[in-house]
């Protein structure tokens, strides 16, 4: 009986696994959903002397339309240092913010690129050891800044440009331009 009683419960489980019908019709399209993966975009800005902070500043510079910033979301900030003509064509030599740059003159003047950030904003400065009203030109004008905005675990403090962008599945043409 126990023999019996075993076949007919595998027998049902084969009937009730093997069993499907038709599938049921698509549903609606649903909304777009936001981009998780995150933006970047690329700022060109001059940074002016503000003796109020006893640095060199930029000017608030607002997040563009379609950038959505959320709390749990990093900034991430770069500079463009150089470029590495070791390749056709160049490649662009991407440094990320914070970081210091020393001078060799044996004066042991260092200063230091770092940006401030809202939901709505950033704002990049340069601070010193020295008086950094009297750096120069190529330091201050036409500096060119690229912001990600991306989710808080998807960021990594030692992520390059191209990690970043390759990460968020992007390309220099899906980065959009402010300033100058």
């Amino acid at each position: 009986m126990k023999k019996a009683l075993l076949f007919l419960a595998v027998s049902v489980s084969f009937f009730f696994i093997a069993c499907e019908g038709d599938p049921g019709p698509p549903g609606p399209q649903g909304e777009p959903g936001i981009n998780i993966l995150g933006q970047v975009f690329e700022i060109n800005t001059d940074l002016f002397y503000d003796p109020g902070q006893d640095a060199l500043v930029s000017p608030i510079i607002a997040f563009p339309g379609n950038v959505e910033v959320f709390e749990s979301d990093a900034i991430l900030v770069y500079r463009l240092t150089g470029q590495d003509n070791n390749f056709n064509p160049p490649a662009d030599v991407w440094t990320q913010l914070p970081y210091s740059e020393f001078f060799a003159d044996d004066t042991g003047d260092v200063f230091q690129y770092n940006f401030n950030h809202t939901f709505f904003d950033v704002q990049f400065l340069i601070d010193g050891n020295f008086d950094v009203s009297t750096l120069g030109l190529d330091f201050t004008t036409d500096q060119i800044f690229r912001v990600a905005v991306v989710p808080s675990e998807f960021a990594t403090d030692t992520m390059s440009m191209e990690q970043l962008l390759e990460g968020l599945q992007l390309d220099s043409s899906n980065i959009t331009t402010l300033g100058n």
